[in-house]
């Protein structure tokens, strides 16, 4: 039942860029967010054109002093900056 709700915050995470932050701290509180606004976020058509686009760059053990790795991403939907 967790690793389902995750998934959902996971994928909410990128269509509801209001609640990304939220998302990356509590989980209740966002689900009850979520309830109350039903019509907010990110529209998604079928018949409409979109382009999403993901970048995603890592550096393995670059950090001299403690071997830590740093990694990140960000998806763009039609030249947005959404996560």
């Amino acid at each position: 039942m967790y690793q389902r709700l995750v998934g959902k915050l996971i994928y909410l995470s990128d269509t509801r860029p209001d609640i990304a932050y939220a998302v990356s701290v509590i989980t209740y509180p966002v689900l009850h967010f979520l309830k109350g606004t039903p019509g907010k976020g990110i529209l998604l058509k079928k018949h409409d054109y979109l382009t999403l686009e993901v970048y995603t760059d890592a550096d393995y053990a670059g950090s001299i002093v403690d071997r830590r790795s740093t990694s990140g991403y960000c998806t763009f939907l039609r030249d947005n900056l959404i996560t």
